[in-house]
């Protein structure tokens, strides 16, 4: 007959307990969308970043996991569908291109209507970003979208203008047909007679081969990208800005169905991943503007005088944007202000005051 001690029926039940196998992870699936192809910057970097970031974090947790099921380059939605596939549940997360939405996203457009400030994606993406968790604009805009707002990032060091024909002054534009998208085509209403004419950046290259345009607003890392020097062998050299043009949104409905533990590591993700691509812009800008020059182009740099007339001879596209958010109810006028004064922190001041009337 066998004795049952003390001992041995906590050995016993710790045996048990040991014997039980572990609890497994929670598998997690999550649809990802975009409309640009995988070669774009951004689109790359969420998959070799984003991904596998947000992967090892929950792995250190031990307690979820996802099942990623990525779509991009128009398999579910085009680059302007993104904003309203992620409303409509199409994707569960998505990159949307914020330049195409200005109605809907008008505080979005911070960095656009404040040209000839700052050409450093980093500095740029970390101000708007704060904007957006300081004050509830942005992610007002979104949530009416049926989304929730994670980070914005800036994926372009600094708008430039490539053009058909020889162009070695801001004059030169006079008279032309020039491709932009969203409110970088204001920018124009500065130059005698240029015409703007919205497109896609995967629309760039067919624009200017056809003739439709004769130069269009891009940045080099694109330019290099989308093999820009073919049909487009002038940049005149403007530094117009960088300009917040991508957001992280979920899906709203998706968000809430998420775990707590989920939704912090894809917050803190998100930021990382801005500024990594926007870091990443930055190591290529001067890359990439060698390899345009090496395609057989050719870059002319605008004078400081010349920028600085271009940029007073626009209409003050900064207090306008203001005043569209204060008729929205929102603090348009402060945000103008928190942004550039951000920016002058940062070491850049625009060649021309924005805020003032």
């Amino acid at each position: 007959m066998k004795i049952w001690t003390k001992r041995s029926l906590i050995g016993a039940a710790l045996a048990s307990v040991m014997a039980l196998p572990a609890a497994a992870e929670e598998t997690i699936s999550a649809v990802v969308i975009d409309g640009y192809p995988d070669r774009a910057l951004w689109v790359k970097e969420f998959t070799n970043f984003f991904i596998p970031e947000v992967d090892k974090r929950l792995a250190d947790a031990g307690n979820y996991k996802m099942n990623w099921q990525e779509n991009y380059g128009g398999s579910i939605v085009k680059p302007k569908g993104v904003l309203e596939g992620i409303q409509l549940g199409l994707g569960d997360i998505g990159i949307v291109t914020t330049i195409f939405h200005s109605s809907k996203l008008p505080s979005q457009g911070i960095s656009g209507s404040t040209p000839f400030v700052a050409s450093d994606s980093r500095a740029v993406a970390k101000a708007v970003d704060e904007i957006a968790r300081e004050y509830p604009a942005m992610q007002n805009e979104f949530a009416a979208q049926n989304q929730v707002y994670l980070a914005t990032g800036v994926v372009l060091d600094t708008y430039q203008i490539f053009c058909t024909e020889p162009v070695a002054s801001v004059s030169d534009l006079e008279g032309r047909k020039i491709a932009g998208a969203g409110l970088n085509l204001r920018y124009l209403e500065g130059i005698k007679d240029a015409a703007g004419v919205r497109g896609g950046l995967t629309d760039f290259y067919n624009m200017l081969q056809t003739g439709l345009v004769d130069c269009g607003m891009l940045w080099p890392e694109a330019a290099k990208t989308f093999k820009i020097a073919e049909v487009a062998p002038y940049m005149l050299k403007a530094d117009l800005g960088a300009v917040n043009s991508k957001t992280i949104t979920v899906n709203a409905d998706y968000w809430a169905s998420l775990p707590d533990e989920v939704k912090e590591v894809l917050t803190a993700v998100a930021i990382d991943y801005r500024d990594h691509v926007a870091g990443i812009a930055m190591d290529r800008a001067a890359a990439s503007r060698d390899a345009y020059v090496e395609a057989g182009g050719t870059i002319v740099e605008v004078s400081d005088e010349d920028r600085a007339a271009w940029a007073n001879a626009m209409p003050n596209v900064a207090q306008e944007w203001a005043a569209t958010l204060n008729d929205n109810g929102e603090q348009g006028t402060e945000m103008l202000a928190a942004y550039l004064g951000k920016l002058q922190d940062a070491g850049f001041t625009g060649v021309r005051d924005w805020t003032a009337e």
